[in-house]
């Protein structure tokens, strides 16, 4: 790993992610793409982003899709010495307008057309920069990195990390034996603006010299066929449904630089682990993390399963049966919940244990509404409230299980398709539910609180479809 560098002002970007032999493939989008090509597109970028008017200090909001130019883009917001705030690209307008008023950007970057096409590892496109002319001239804090989490935007949800996290997170997979080192590849399939893609591929694998390579489609022939495309020894990087779809190959092919798969999110089932494992003779381990303060504990061979060691320097502890994790400060910029971050200690809303004997770290769940769809987190009470939010609904209950779904009442001649319709408009397509019911009455408990038991409401929007 590259020593780190005194300054963690905009000089990082050359001295840790972009320092190295002109010729030395870095990046791998369907072609290889050098350290000295993407240095130079880099510089071009931002250029282009002086010329728009942002300056040292200032903000940028990216909302672009898995991309080389996603990748420039930010390279080029940090080399400018700005603020970078990434959205994620399917979000709705409705949900990209209400980011902007809250994060106050100087410029938005954006695709400069209509991004077709499903499950696509990346695209190749155009930018389109705005000026926001009531955006902020200076950030108004020195976070390098602005993330929503759980893709909300209202208050207590920016994370913000600054150039010192970001370069002790990539410090930490640097020591973490058996992940990609120079001369070996990282097949990313998790989101390269949420944390795990972002800062354990992308950040790490330009820091660390191994090759970052986005396959040209999800699906299970173009995953395999990225994996194939070279012989160097290949990590795959994901979530766990990503793994649950490898592990649906009936005569999975023999790919024998395929190393390990590590994944992080929710727990994988074992079932998919054994089908995995069998089936590609390589290993599957699973991390813990936060968009606060990225990489927590890891299992990279599975061997620990389903504990997991806590990453050097990383402190954790149990409380009440949560996960606190110790942090300089509060990852939060703007509103928080003081309940959330205090004396040092970060509450997770993780429920979890520590084992004494080994050390090691087990992670049980949520504790609160937030859940995993496919890797990325949604708040359920942010759902919730966008449902209550549509014209003619009354109440609204959404709870998860194998899914998202939503148990509403309403004022007028609503039907599930409509609201639906109207919902489609407000939030992106991984945090709609994938039903959504029409009672006349929810099911309420002895002291009048709506139920948020699953099976007992859809026990009684059955027994209303019955009538």
């Amino acid at each position: 790993m590259p020593s780190r560098p005194a300054s963690t002002g905009c000089d990082w970007v050359d001295e840790v992610l972009l320092r190295g032999a002109d010729r030395d493939a870095v990046l791998h989008l369907g072609e290889p793409v050098s350290r000295g090509q993407l240095r130079l597109l880099v510089a071009e970028e931002q250029a282009r982003y002086q010329e728009a008017g942002l300056q040292p200090g200032g903000g940028i909001a990216l909302r672009l899709p898995p991309s080389l130019a996603c990748i420039v883009a930010m390279l080029a917001g940090w080399r400018a010495g700005a603020q970078v705030a990434l959205l994620d690209y399917r979000l709705t307008p409705h949900e990209v307008g209400r980011a902007v008023a809250r994060l106050s950007p100087r410029l938005v970057v954006e695709p400069d057309g209509e991004i077709t096409g499903k499950f696509r590892g990346y695209v190749d496109i155009g930018t389109r920069i705005t000026p926001l002319h009531g955006g902020r001239a200076v950030a108004a804090t020195d976070h390098a990195l602005l993330q929503l989490s759980s893709g909300s935007t209202g208050p207590s949800k920016v994370i913000g990390r600054r150039v010192g996290s970001l370069l002790e997170e990539i410090d930490r997979y640097g020591r973490l034996e058996g992940f990609p080192r120079r001369g070996e590849r990282t097949v990313v399939l998790a989101s390269i603006v949420h944390v795990l893609g972002l800062v354990g591929g992308l950040l790490y694998g330009l820091a660390g010299g191994s090759q970052v390579v986005l396959p040209t489609t999800q699906t299970l022939e173009g995953v395999v066929k990225a994996v194939a495309a070279g012989p160097e020894p290949t990590t795959l990087l994901g979530v766990p449904s990503q793994t649950a779809l490898l592990a649906t190959a009936r005569n999975p092919p023999r790919l024998p630089q395929l190393r390990r798969m590590v994944t992080g999110g929710e727990v994988l089932k074992d079932h998919v682990r054994e089908r995995f494992t069998k089936g590609y003779g390589a290993e599957l381990g699973a991390m813990y993390g936060m968009t606060e303060a990225g990489v927590i504990a890891t299992d990279l061979t599975g061997a620990t399963s389903p504990g997991l060691t806590p990453a050097e320097g990383m402190r954790v502890r149990i409380e009440d049966g949560q996960i606190l994790l110790g942090l300089t400060d509060s990852p939060y910029v703007g509103l928080e919940d003081p309940a959330r971050y205090l004396d040092g200690w970060l509450r997770t809303k993780d429920a979890g244990s520590l084992d004494p004997a080994t050390g090691l770290l087990t992670v049980h769940g949520r504790l609160d509404s937030q859940v995993s769809i496919g890797g990325l987190k949604v708040d359920l009470s942010e759902v919730e409230a966008s449902i209550c939010a549509l014209p003619g609904v009354t109440e609204a209950v959404v709870v998860h299980e194998s899914g998202i779904e939503a148990y509403v009442t309403v004022s007028g001649p609503l039907s599930p398709d409509s609201l639906a319709d109207t919902l489609a408009g407000r939030l992106a397509p991984y945090k709609r539910p994938r039903n959504l019911y029409v009672l006349a009455e929810l099911p309420r408990t002895a002291t009048g609180k709506p139920i948020r038991n699953a099976q007992i409401l859809r026990a009684a929007a059955r027994s209303l479809a019955a009538r």
